[in-house]
């Protein structure tokens, strides 16, 4: 399904424009309210996003191996089925094929906004509105939704002597594609979900390749295979086979939460497979043992890979584990001492997880931005909605993030939390709506409650699904399809409303 159609035009900022809604991000989250509002006959909102294109981090992260660890007929809108996937697991084109395609067939590129940079939004408590500025041109919305994700603006290391590097330092959402690695040393810092695509893709063309692990990572095998013709006809003429499928595939990966957030042991056969995998592709005792994780699996992400081993087990490969010290004009120094001549560093060093590069960027009613009101960890209700900020409604924020499966299932389940909080807005005619700090309060007190003693908290490792304090501000720490109940409609219990013309009512 790779697309080699030019990209369909957009449209443009004209000066003093207002939408209904207003959308940040043009992935899988910002595109599906995009084409739920089209569905509902709504065309007062725009999508306003950085790029030339739709696609968010599949239009971003086109690095060598690219693909999604989870199946091509669970990870994509229910809505939107695709019938010709060509692999059970995609790469990234036929991802970011697939969203364009879909993007065009429900009629959403007029109504986006590409080059459009969101640098600040600030909410305009007189006016009633959000008063957005971009590096397209300003605009003021009645709602504002931030579907930026947690995927978005890259991490960078801070390791001495990097900035001095003579040779190609590049993140691997931030790959340069005109750079030819063939014989070139090459160092890969980092064991992450896109270090161990990276790896493998690579390691045949360089001449030598580091791979620099701080912690091993738990993988298990690819069961990816090419999906054969007939089946593709058979979903084509009967789109009902294809949704048991992925109804099936959704029931088997949450079984995975059994283990992971209710009972540890369960996992037991997943590591067992995982060592098993391990000790089957790595023949070298010092470097398995160097491979081996020593915390829980599913602790931090499970990774899935039939060449990551193969690939740090060749002659021209090798895993260090010493820790860097130092980078060099032309090399890597290690804290054992040992110097590694370097041409190219790849920083597969993951994103801002934790910390929402967006919330630094959005100012509520009381002059703060996001970042500050989360400076002692993010909060949220329902991970849609923050005390202080009315008309603002977060996608893939706060503890809606998976580690076990399709993070589009969690994407649909909040559409449906934002699209009835419009709909209630509409209904009642309401200017402002905006959750209580009392709702926030519980809605922490639930994720903290269903987190503790889960596998990522006493798992025995430090992952990215915790802040700095230690806390689940991440993951969704239970079932999906609970978290599917928490956001079929709108709490509105757990809101205060202002009507038109009514003077403004605060949630205190």
């Amino acid at each position: 399904m790779t697309s080699t159609r030019s990209t369909p035009t957009g449209t443009q900022l004209t000066p003093g424009r207002e939408v209904g809604v207003a959308i940040i991000g043009s992935g899988f989250a910002g595109l599906g309210l995009a084409i739920r509002l089209r569905q509902r006959g709504e065309t007062d909102f725009l999508v306003l996003e950085r790029g030339d294109d739709v696609g968010g981090t599949w239009r971003d992260n086109t690095y060598p191996g690219a693909a999604c660890d989870v199946q091509s007929n669970l990870y994509s809108f229910s809505f939107a089925p695709n019938p010709d996937w060509p692999r059970t697991y995609s790469a990234q084109p036929e991802i970011q094929a697939y969203l364009r395609t879909t993007a065009e067939r429900f009629g959403v590129y007029p109504h986006c906004v590409f080059g459009a940079d969101v640098t600040g939004a600030r909410w305009d408590d007189e006016a009633r509105r959000w008063r957005i500025t971009t590096s397209a041109g300003e605009l003021t919305a009645r709602v504002l939704v931030s579907a930026a994700g947690a995927l978005a603006d890259p991490v960078y290391p801070d390791i001495p002597g990097l900035d001095s590097f003579a040779g190609t330092v590049m993140h691997s959402a931030r790959w340069d594609a005109g750079h030819d690695l063939g014989g070139e040393q090459v160092a890969v810092i980092g064991t992450g979900a896109s270090a161990i695509q990276i790896v493998p893709a690579i390691q045949p063309q360089v001449a030598g390749l580091a791979v620099y692990q701080r912690t091993p990572p738990w993988i298990v095998p690819r069961g990816d295979r090419p999906v054969r013709p007939a089946a593709q006809r058979v979903y084509r003429r009967l789109p009902a086979v294809q949704k048991a499928v992925r109804g099936a595939l959704y029931a088997g990966r949450e079984v995975l939460v059994v283990g992971m957030a209710k009972q540890r042991a369960l996992l037991k056969p997943v590591g067992r497979a995982a060592k098993a995998h391990l000790d089957g592709q790595v023949r070298d005792p010092q470097l398995r043992a160097a491979l081996t994780p020593d915390y829980t699996i599913g602790c931090k992400r499970i990774l899935i890979s039939n060449d990551y081993y193969p690939a740090v087990s060749a002659p021209n490969a090798e895993v260090v584990t010493a820790g860097i010290a130092e980078v060099r004009p032309h090399s890597i120094v290690t804290r054992d001492g040992v110097e590694r001549p370097t041409d190219t560093i790849v920083l597969a060093t993951g994103f801002a997880v934790t910390d929402l590069p967006i919330a630094h960027r959005v100012t509520g009613r009381d002059g703060r931005t996001l970042a500050q009101v989360w400076d002692e960890g993010m909060v949220t209700n329902r991970g849609a909605t923050v005390a202080g900020f009315p008309n603002l409604f977060l996608l893939v924020g706060p503890n809606v993030g998976v580690g076990h499966t399709s993070m589009v299932y969690m994407i649909e389940s909040q559409l449906n939390y934002v699209l009835d909080g419009l709909r209630t807005m509409a209904e009642e005619g309401l200017d402002v709506l905006e959750t209580t700090p009392q709702a926030q309060d519980a809605y922490r007190q639930l994720i903290a409650d269903r987190s503790r003693g889960t596998v990522w908290l006493a798992g025995g490792c430090g992952s990215w699904y915790l802040d700095r304090h230690g806390h689940n501000t991440t993951l969704w720490p239970d079932f999906t399809f609970r978290f599917r109940q928490l956001t079929r409609r709108l709490d509105r219990e757990n809101y205060v409303g202002t009507p038109a013309g009514a003077r403004p009512e605060v949630a205190a």
